[in-house]
């Protein structure tokens, strides 16, 4: 299977370990990926901001790369990415008006031919093959899984899943061999771009969502996007103040696929998180006791 492949800046600079782990598994799953040749930023978030038409045809330009360098589909693993791509191909093929003049300033041919999927649903459509190359199954690790704000929204752009019940990544967390729990704040905004700005929000809904995760048994909270695993690893020491610590480990579901097919934590670029995910490490390498021979 080969697909384009468009990082955008958080692959390449604070969400690196994303990049990693989906270089790791790819080949073991049989995807080659292609980067997309002189992409540039998708407008999320300050460009569709700035201005609506700029927003648009920031993400149309990738879309018109991809599309002159002969790929039908697109990978766009950062949510907010995805958000950009498949929201403007959505809203150019709904809006004539619009699409002319993004045509005018993108000066090169442009048919917005190009389907964009994230890694989410990558995945989920291989399930199966994950299952059977997973040669670590993760059995008796609890998983919460967690869309966020994007993922799987707005339903009309992210048409792969249900937005008020997905289930795309419990679809993968099983063909892993691992567990993953039933919780309520799976859909729940982490606060998303406000960690600056709104910082006090962004820690209240983090311990939000982990105290949520925690009460349901989970060990490790799985996440796509790098916003929310930035927001819900590197504030969880803010969050604990006054209060229990969570030390929930944050994974990327590339990190968790590959921990299954055996790759190494030190190749997925687990190390970088600001949790640690020793413990949940450890507990995976542990000897596990074979059933008892049936008795005659």
């Amino acid at each position: 299977m080969k697909l384009g492949f468009y990082p955008g800046c958080s692959m390449h600079g604070t969400a690196r370990e994303y990049s990693e782990s989906l270089q790791a598994i790819a080949g073991p799953l049989g995807i080659e990926l292609e980067e997309v040749r002189d992409w540039s930023c998708c407008g999320a978030s300050s460009g569709h901001q700035t201005s609506h038409l700029l927003g648009v045809a920031l993400a149309a330009r990738n879309l018109s790369l991809a599309e002159e360098q002969g790929h039908e589909r697109l990978l766009a693993p950062c949510a907010a990415c995805y958000g950009r791509l498949a929201g403007a191909r959505h809203e150019l093929q709904q809006d004539a008006a619009l699409a002319a003049q993004v045509g005018k300033l993108l000066t090169r041919p442009f048919a917005n031919a190009v389907g964009v999927i994230n890694a989410v649903e990558l995945l989920r459509d291989i399930a199966p093959a994950i299952k059977e190359k997973a040669s670590r199954p993760l059995q008796g690790l609890k998983v919460a899984c967690y869309y966020g704000c994007l993922l799987v929204r707005p339903p009309e752009v992210a048409a792969y899943d249900d937005a008020e019940d997905p289930s795309s990544l419990e679809t993968i967390v099983k063909a892993t061999g691992a567990e993953p729990v039933r919780w309520h704040k799976r859909t729940e905004c982490c606060g998303a771009g406000l960690s600056i700005s709104r910082r006090p929000s962004v820690i209240r809904l983090g311990r939000e969502i982990l105290g949520d995760a925690r009460q349901a048994g989970a060990q490790a909270v799985v996440v796509a996007c790098p916003m929310c695993h930035s927001n819900l690893d590197f504030r969880q020491q803010a969050m604990a103040r006054g209060g229990e610590p969570f030390a929930m480990p944050i994974l990327y579901v590339t990190q968790l696929v590959g921990l299954a097919l055996g790759v190494s934590a030190q190749e997925l670029g687990i190390q970088r998180h600001f949790v640690d995910a020793d413990p949940v490490l450890a507990q995976l390498a542990a000897p596990r006791s074979l059933p008892a021979p049936a008795q005659p």
